[in-house]
């Protein structure tokens, strides 16, 4: 579903990212971990198209969008959830995915699914979301990211100060997602146990470069922990 192939990506003159090769197959579960200032999120803006690729090839689904700006990327089936639990903080719970919603075909139907979801925002639909705890408002961006009919799901640290049950929920939501064998993820995370409980395959950056990768699964968490101790 997307590949990059020698991928390095910086800002201005400073390269952050060196020839990074990682693949997420159709319907498979992807992180990438490592300490903070590996250069995590800026591989990921990299495959969004918020930074422009210095040196090598971002595919997404078999067609080459290395050049490609994140709006064309995202009718390609990109969906996006940035570090932050972003949301209108003056618009309510409803408005913030009505926005989203109604600007599709179906979007009745999308708001339906993404509700059975998360049914946690079914109480708060009518409250605002700078009300929301940060817990909330994650799962507030992630919803209203999938209204867009991702293909790929891309979230970038999804627990990152959030409560455990929300983190729990979280983490049932992304092995439903990719159960369904038609959505792949890619996942930024420091919770190492979150990350291999919900991915098939990791890579360790470290300084930019990946200087591990195997596959998922609770077995791998002494093997991405010694690698992040290196």
């Amino acid at each position: 579903m997307l590949e990059l192939t020698g991928v390095s990506v910086g800002y201005a003159r400073t390269t952050v990212v060196h020839d990074v090769d990682l693949v997420v197959p159709r319907g498979g579960a992807v992180a990438v971990m490592g300490h903070n200032g590996a250069g995590k999120t800026t591989l990921l803006r990299a495959a969004v198209g918020l930074l422009p690729a210095k040196h090598g090839t971002i595919l997404l689904d078999g067609e080459d969008v290395t050049r490609m700006r994140p709006h064309q990327r995202v009718r390609r089936g990109l969906g996006y959830v940035p570090q932050g639990q972003l949301a209108f903080p003056q618009l309510t719970t409803m408005e913030n995915l009505r926005l989203v919603a109604d600007g599709r075909p179906e979007g009745q139907r999308l708001l339906g699914e993404v509700l059975d979801t998360f049914p946690a925002l079914t109480g708060l639909l009518r409250r605002r979301a700078g009300l929301l705890s940060g817990g909330q408002r994650q799962q507030l961006a992630i919803a209203r990211t999938l209204l867009t009919e991702p293909r790929l799901l891309i979230l970038d640290e999804p627990t990152e100060g959030i409560q455990p049950n929300v983190v729990a929920e979280i983490e049932r939501v992304i092995a439903d997602l990719t159960a369904r064998g038609d959505l792949s993820v890619l996942l930024v995370e420091q919770h190492v146990g979150f990350a291999l409980r919900v991915t098939d395959r990791y890579y360790v950056l470290e300084s930019g470069r990946v200087t591990s990768s195997g596959e998922g699964g609770p077995g791998a968490v002494e093997d991405v922990r010694t690698a992040m101790a290196v």
